[in-house]
C-alpha cells in the first residue's frame, strides 16, 4: 500500500477561486499510520484579498497574524510544494478535501504558475475520509461515535467527531490539529470498518474506479441527502457522452418499464426524482461496495439478489435502451454548454474551461527559478494569457519594483476597483465584509470575545479601504 498524505488548509474565505490559503499542514504516514514527515506553514494576507470575517473567527486568525506573519503567500506555496513534490506515489487525503481543500489547492497552484493537478499525477492518488466515514457509518453503524442532529441524523463535523471518539482536538480549525485528528479517525475506521477502508483504497484513482463500475455486474454505493446516507445498488449503463461520468441504473426500479418508452417519454422519466439513472463522479472518491451490502436495506431486501442480477443483465444487454440514454444525456449537455458559453469567465474561474498546454507547463519551473528582475521576461514566453496575468499578479504582490510601471499601475487599478466595488461580485469586497461584520455583530451580540474580534477585523478592513481609496 502507498503512503498517505493527510492535509488541511485554513483559508480567509470559503471562495475557492478568489480566496487565499493562510495556513497549511500535512502529515505523511505509512500504511500503519506511522508518521514519516510533516509540513506546517502560515502566511500573510496578499494584496487585493479581502477576508471573510466568519472565516477568520472560525480559524482564529487575527488581523495581526494576517499582517505580520513572516512568509508571504507565494513563499508558503513554494515551500509547501517543495515538500509535496518529495511525497510522490502517495494518496492525498483529508476531511471533505475533495470538495474544498483539493479545489483550493488546484486553483492556488494554477494562480501561482504551478501544475494544478498535483494530487492525481506524479504517481499520486486522492481520497476523502469524509466519504469513508459516511459509508462506514452506513454499513457498520457502530464503527464510530457521531453526534446526532435535531432531525435525528448523524453529524460528521470533524470538531464534533474527534472528542466523541476520544481524540484530542483542543485546537480545532488549526490546520495541523485538523490533520492529526483526521489521521486518528482514519485509524478507527480502518480497524472498525475494515471492508469499507479496503474498498475506499480501490477508488482513489478515477480510471480504476471506472473500471470497477464497468466490470462488476452490480455494486453498492451511497448517496447523501436530507442529512443521511442512503445505499443504492446500481449497474453500469454508459459513460456520459460529454463528461465521461459513469451513468448507472438504480436496480430497485424495474427496467422493463423504461424499455417500452419512446425517447421523448424516457427523457421525461429520467428528469423525475428520485433519479433512476444516477451519476457516479469517479474523480470524487466514491465508495463502492459489493452489492450484498445493499440487499440488507429496505427496498432492495424484498427484491432479492437473484432479481437484482436479472435486472442488471437485462440493462447491460439492451443496446437500444443504452443508446436512448446516451442520446438524451448528449442533448442535455449540449444545451447546458450553449448556455454556459454565453457567460463571462474571469481567469481565476477558468481552470476547467481550458487546460494549460504542455509547452506552457514546461516554462513554469523557470519562472520560479528566475530572479525577481528576470521573472517578467520569463512571463513573455507563456502563450496562455491567463498565465501571464497570474505572473504579473505574483510580481505585484511580491516584488512590485520588478514590474514595468505601466503594468503595475494597470494591475493596481484593477485590484482597487475589485475590492472597493459595491456591486455583487464573484469575489469578496470591502463593502461586503462591512455588511458581514454588521450581521455577525447582531448574531454574536451576547459574546464579548467575538464582538471584540469583529472590532479588530473592522479596523483592519478600514485600513485596507483607506489604502485602496487613496490609490484608486
Amino acid at each position: 500500500m502507498p503512503n498517505l498524505v493527510f492535509y488541511d488548509f485554513e483559508t480567509c474565505s470559503s471562495n475557492v477561486s478568489y480566496g487565499q490559503i493562510i495556513q497549511a499542514a500535512a502529515v505523511l504516514v505509512n500504511d500503519k499510520f506511522q508518521e514519516l514527515d510533516r509540513y506546517e506553514g502560515r502566511c500573510r494576507l496578499s494584496p487585493g484579498i479581502i477576508p471573510e470575517a466568519m472565516a477568520l473567527i472560525v480559524n482564529k486568525t487575527t488581523p495581526q497574524i494576517l499582517k505580520e506573519t513572516n512568509l508571504s503567500h507565494y513563499q508558503m506555496i513554494r515551500q509547501m510544494m517543495g515538500k509535496f513534490n518529495k511525497w510522490k506515489n502517495s494518496i492525498f487525503i483529508g476531511w471533505n478535501n475533495i470538495n474544498f481543500d483539493r479545489e483550493f489547492l488546484r486553483r492556488t497552484l494554477f494562480k501561482n504558475l504551478d501544475y494544478p493537478y498535483l494530487t492525481v499525477t506524479n504517481g499520486n492518488e486522492e481520497g476523502d475520509l469524509f466519504n469513508i466515514a459516511r459509508a462506514a457509518h452506513l454499513y457498520y453503524p457502530g464503527c464510530i461515535k457521531t453526534p446526532i442532529s435535531d432531525k435525528n441524523n448523524p453529524v460528521f463535523k470533524l470538531d464534533k467527531l474527534a472528542p466523541m471518539n476520544g481524540i484530542n482536538h483542543d485546537d480545532a480549525h488549526s490546520a495541523i490539529s485538523d490533520v492529526l485528528a483526521t489521521v486518528e479517525i482514519a485509524k478507527i475506521l480502518s480497524k472498525n470498518a475494515p471492508n469499507v477502508w479496503k474498498s475506499s483504497l480501490m477508488t482513489t484513482n478515477k480510471d480504476k474506479t471506472l473500471q470497477i463500475i464497468r466490470s462488476d455486474l452490480t455494486f453498492c454505493t451511497d448517496f447523501f441527502y436530507y442529512g443521511k446516507s442512503f445505499p443504492f445498488i446500481l449497474t453500469f449503463v454508459c459513460e456520459h457522452p460529454q463528461w465521461g461520468y459513469p451513468m448507472c441504473f438504480d436496480l430497485k426500479a424495474d427496467p422493463k418499464f423504461y424499455f417500452k418508452l419512446s425517447i421523448n417519454e424516457l427523457r421525461k422519466e429520467l428528469k423525475k426524482t428520485p433519479k433512476v439513472i444516477r451519476t457516479i463522479k469517479q474523480k470524487k472518491h466514491p465508495i463502492l461496495m459489493n452489492s450484498s451490502y445493499g440487499v440488507n436495506f429496505e427496498k432492495y431486501k424484498d427484491i432479492g439478489v437473484s432479481k437484482i442480477n436479472e435486472r442488471a443483465e437485462l440493462i447491460r444487454s439492451n443496446k437500444e435502451f443504452i443508446n436512448k440514454v446516451i442520446s438524451i444525456l448528449d442533448d442535455e449537455a449540449s444545451e447546458k454548454k450553449d448556455y454556459e458559453s454565453q457567460e463571462d469567465i474571469y481567469p481565476e474561474e477558468s481552470i476547467y474551461k481550458e487546460f494549460t498546454s504542455k509547452e506552457d507547463n514546461a516554462i513554469m519551473p523557470s519562472f520560479h527559478k528566475a530572479d525577481w528582475k528576470e521573472k517578467f521576461l520569463v512571463l513573455q514566453k507563456f502563450k496562455d494569457q491567463r498565465l501571464r496575468y497570474f505572473g504579473k499578479k505574483i510580481l505585484y504582490e511580491e516584488s512590485p519594483e520588478s514590474l514595468p510601471q505601466d503594468e503595475y499601475d494597470s494591475i493596481h487599478k484593477e485590484v482597487s476597483a475589485r475590492v472597493l466595488s459595491t456591486n455583487k461580485e464573484n469575489w469578496n469586497t470591502i463593502p461586503r465584509t462591512y455588511s458581514e461584520i454588521d450581521t455577525l455583530r447582531n448574531k454574536f451580540k451576547d459574546d464579548k470575545d467575538k464582538l471584540n474580534f469583529l472590532d479588530q477585523i473592522n479596523i483592519f478592513i478600514e485600513e485596507l479601504a483607506k489604502k485602496y481609496e487613496m490609490t484608486s
